[in-house]
């Protein structure tokens, strides 16, 4: 039926069981379905994810994946880095991903960076919103190279807010 040439020239028959674990193991894993929270679940931590991912239960903590999916009884209380992001259900923090859509019925308290954003009717949100072409690239806080006036004295306002606690600000705090 099938026949495999070693190396010295000589034929070896595969058989179709063979063959079909040979071609099996040779697909790209790419096409792995996506890692599902159930709505019965609740985690309590970071999740990481080179795929996609659907979250129908409920996660405290900081969730990074390719793809993502915030079903209608997910629930989600920490930051979310993503490619793409679909919410249906409700967001407490912030959001950074390429594309963010809320549809109908999503609930999302907290900032949104990104680069396309689509807010269906009978969405909710409340935050702030940047548009930036790479939302996903790790910014570092630069360093502060004049010392605001409410530094310099020792007596300075407890209620100066710093500038890097901030990602949408642009400018320094003041007092």
């Amino acid at each position: 039926m099938f026949t495999k040439t070693k190396g010295d020239g000589t034929d070896t028959p595969i058989t179709p069981a063979q063959a079909a674990v040979r071609s099996a193991s040779s697909k790209p894993a790419s096409k792995v379905g996506a890692s599902i929270i159930c709505a019965d679940m609740t985690i309590t931590g970071s999740i990481a994810s080179d795929g996609a991912i659907q979250i129908d239960g409920k996660v405290d903590g900081d969730i990074t994946a390719s793809d993502m999916v915030i079903g209608s009884t997910g629930e989600i209380v920490g930051e979310i880095k993503a490619d793409t992001l679909r919410v249906k259900g409700k967001i407490r923090g912030s959001i950074r991903a390429k594309k963010v859509e809320l549809e109908t019925g999503a609930s999302v308290i907290g900032d949104i960076i990104h680069s396309a954003l689509v807010i269906q009717p009978d969405a909710s949100f409340e935050g702030q919103v940047k548009r930036e072409d790479n939302p996903l690239a790790d910014k570092t806080p630069q360093a502060a190279t004049t010392t605001p006036a409410s530094a310099s004295t020792a007596t300075g306002s407890a209620s100066a807010s710093s500038s890097t606690s901030n990602p949408f600000s642009s400018t320094s705090g003041t007092a």
